[in-house]
Formats: structure tokens, C-alpha cells, sequence
């Protein structure tokens, strides 16, 4: 699977495309659409289910130096306000503050980051490491380990500082629940 298969498989979700509107709409800075609504709108796909089969929510990530709560609140209230009254349930989180409040509540090391698609990197995940951003009359991809993953429906762990085995096996556990086709590698 290429990076424009993928895209053009998570756009049959009306959400996805949605959502990717309005970040762009806002100039929210370095903002992307991520995880799991896009991976599972391509198991989805794949699997012929409906789009949003399984899907929880819909996660952004922005990154903007103000790492006030209230600035973060903000974004979190202004995007409520727009998505959901179309039933679309958004997690946004400002990527330039994830280090002051993970450790606390994860017990695990979170290093500042720089920019969004460093948090991307530090999903628990590997196939889920994938983000989307309008750029122009287009779609930027990010995604450093590509979509062979994705398109295989193989889960495969990301080791790093923040990764938590218990974590990954419940994250695992659901999503074999949901798409029993999935081939879950082990976390160690």
C-alpha cells in the first residue's frame, strides 16, 4: 500500500476528511490528524465493515509553544463546538505540553518534544504511526514506517522511553476484539 492507497482508503470516512477540513480551516500550528481513526478506517476498508466501525474518537495534535492549559482548553472547546454537532467526537492534544503532564499521569518518561510528528513517533504502535494534514488542494502524509502494516493488518509494537507492554496488550486486545483479522505481534 502506497501512501496515496492509504489516503484515498481513510478519506472513504467522511470523519476523517472532516475533521482534516476544519484543522485546516483554523490554522491550528503543525496540526495533524492521527492514530487510530485512520488505521481503522483502513481495516475497515480492507475488511469491508463501515468506515467508522470501531472507531472511539477522532485525535489531533497541534503544536503550539503556549503550553498553558487554558490555551490547550481552549483548542480542545473550539473544536467541540464545531465537530460535535455532526457526531464527531475529537481528542486534541498540543504536543508542546504532553511532558509536563505524562509522567504523572503514566509513570513513564515523556521528553519534550518539538514538533508534532514527534509524538506521532511515540505512539505505542507502529502501524498507527501515521498523521494527515491538508497542505493546499491536497493531503500531507506522515507516516516514517510506511503502510505496509496497515494494509497487512499486522499490529507491531514501538518500543521507546514512554512505551508501556500492559498498555500494548490492552490496546491489542481490544482491537483483535474489533477486527479479529489482525495479526498482533508481541511486545516482547
Amino acid at each position: 500500500m502506497d501512501k496515496h492507497q492509504f489516503l484515498s482508503a481513510a478519506l472513504r470516512n467522511p470523519f476523517n476528511e472532516i475533521v482534516a477540513e476544519e484543522l485546516y480551516r483554523l490554522a491550528l500550528p503543525d496540526a495533524w490528524l492521527v492514530s487510530g481513526c485512520l488505521v481503522q478506517t483502513v481495516w475497515n476498508v480492507l475488511t469491508t465493515r463501515a468506515v467508522d466501525y470501531g472507531i472511539n474518537d477522532y485525535d489531533v495534535f497541534y503544536f503550539d509553544p503556549d503550553t498553558s492549559w487554558e490555551a490547550e482548553d481552549k483548542v480542545i472547546r473550539q473544536l467541540n463546538d464545531r465537530l460535535a454537532p455532526r457526531g464527531i467526537a475529537v481528542e486534541a492534544r498540543n504536543q508542546a505540553r504532553v511532558h509536563l503532564w505524562y509522567p504523572e499521569k503514566h509513570g513513564l518518561p515523556y521528553p519534550e518534544l518539538r514538533c508534532s510528528t514527534q509524538g506521532i513517533d511515540r505512539f505505542l504502535t507502529k502501524n498507527t504511526q501515521i498523521g494527515i494534514r491538508r497542505a493546499g488542494e491536497g493531503y500531507e502524509v506522515y507516516a516514517p514506517n510506511g503502510h505496509d502494516d496497515v494494509a497487512a493488518l499486522i499490529v507491531r509494537p514501538n518500543p521507546g522511553p514512554n512505551f508501556s507492554a500492559a498498555k500494548y496488550e490492552v490496546k491489542a486486545r481490544r482491537w483483535k476484539a474489533l477486527w479479529p483479522e489482525i495479526t498482533v505481534l508481541p511486545a516482547a
